[in-house]
């Protein structure tokens, strides 16, 4: 079997037969994938009425905030997104019920975002629909085959400098 980029590189070895090209399997492969999953990830959340990033920032506060929540600026530090982008985006949410926002109380300069019981179930009833809809998309993987892509993109991540959250 052969995809897309057995093509790409079959044509530019034939092409090119001086340039090694087999950066292409990985790179390419990685690329491809990742438009593939942000279509279905998209189509996904639009069947359950809410876009990717709306599920990304509520996770983000479920997994990390507590009943406390996080400042805006550690939402911002994690999510790496712009100080104007996060304000945008906590105004959409807070405008649906799903989050709100309280001064903190360590810092009056700072403000503290926490989920709302709505965003609270809402997280919560998503996350195993998007657990399996993940299942889904790994399916022509089994445990082992998918524990070592995690090993291997672990590594690459790693050498990318990419280490922590933010």
């Amino acid at each position: 079997m052969a995809d897309a980029i057995d093509l790409f590189t079959e044509h530019w070895n034939r092409e090119r037969p001086d340039v090694d090209v087999s950066p292409m399997a990985v790179i390419g492969r990685i690329q491809r994938l990742s438009r593939l999953l942000d279509q279905d990830l998209k189509t996904f959340f639009a069947g359950h009425g809410m876009e990717f990033w709306e599920f990304d920032m509520l996770a983000t506060l479920r997994r990390s905030g507590g009943a406390d929540g996080l400042t805006a600026g550690a939402l911002n530090q994690v999510a790496m997104l712009t100080s104007g982008a996060i304000t945008n985006r906590l105004d959409r949410l807070e405008a649906k019920g799903l989050v709100e926002r309280a001064p903190c109380p360590e810092d009056r300069r700072a403000i503290r975002v926490r989920l709302t019981t709505a965003g609270r179930k809402k997280i919560d009833d998503m996350l195993p629909l998007h657990m399996a809809n993940e299942q889904r998309l790994l399916a022509a993987l089994d445990q082992p085959a998918r524990g070592q892509l995690a090993d291997l993109l672990r590594t690459l991540t790693e050498s990318l400098g990419d280490t922590a959250p933010n």
